[in-house]
C-alpha cells in the first residue's frame, strides 16, 4: 500500500463529488437500470445516436475511462481507490461484450483501454484480498440483466 497524498484524496473527493453532478447521476441510474447490449449492432438499435440514451452510454463510460486513466497513471493511490470504488468495474462488464467491435468500427484500438486496463488490475487486487469475490459478483450480476432474447419461431414451422 503506496503512501496517500492530500492531493490525492481531494481528486479523489472532487472525482466523487462529479459522479454527484445531476444529469451523470441520472445517466448512472439509467446506465444500470437499462443497458444490457450485447453486441455494437444491438446497442446502436437500442440506443441510437442522438437518443437521450445514446447520450448516457457516453457519459457514463467516458466519466469512467477518465477516472480509470487518472488512477493508472498513479494520480491517486490505487489501493485507496480500489478500497472505495467498483462501480466501474460494473461499467467494464457492461461495456466488454461490445468494446472490440466499437474499437474496430471506430478504428482506434484505445477505446476503453484505460477501464479495461484498471478493471483487469481491480481483479487482481480484488482477489487477492477476497478470492472469488469477483465470479460471486459477475454471478450476481446475472440476477440483474434481463433474460436473453428467444429465438422468434418462423411463422407456418
Amino acid at each position: 500500500m503506496g503512501e496517500v497524498t492530500n492531493e490525492q484524496v481531494k481528486l479523489m473527493l472532487q472525482l466523487y463529488d462529479m459522479r454527484r453532478e445531476e444529469r451523470l447521476r441520472k445517466a448512472r441510474s439509467w446506465f444500470f437500470g437499462n443497458y444490457f447490449a450485447t453486441s455494437m449492432e444491438d446497442m446502436m438499435k437500442q440506443f441510437p445516436m442522438g437518443s437521450e440514451m445514446n447520450e448516457s452510454i457516453r457519459m457514463v463510460s467516458s466519466y469512467w475511462e477518465m477516472v480509470a486513466s487518472i488512477v493508472n497513471r498513479g494520480l491517486i493511490d490505487e489501493d485507496l481507490f480500489f478500497e472505495n470504488s467498483g462501480e466501474q468495474w460494473v461499467v467494464w462488464e457492461r461495456l466488454q461484450p461490445v468494446a472490440a467491435q466499437w474499437r474496430q468500427a471506430m478504428k482506434n484500438p484505445f477505446i476503453f483501454s484505460n477501464l479495461e486496463e484498471h478493471c483487469k488490475r481491480l481483479d487482481a487486487w480484488r482477489e487477492k484480498k477476497a478470492p472469488g469475490s469477483t465470479e460471486a459478483m459477475r454471478e450476481r450480476m446475472k440476477q440483474f440483466a434481463p433474460p436473453p432474447k428467444q429465438a422468434q419461431a418462423k411463422s407456418g414451422d
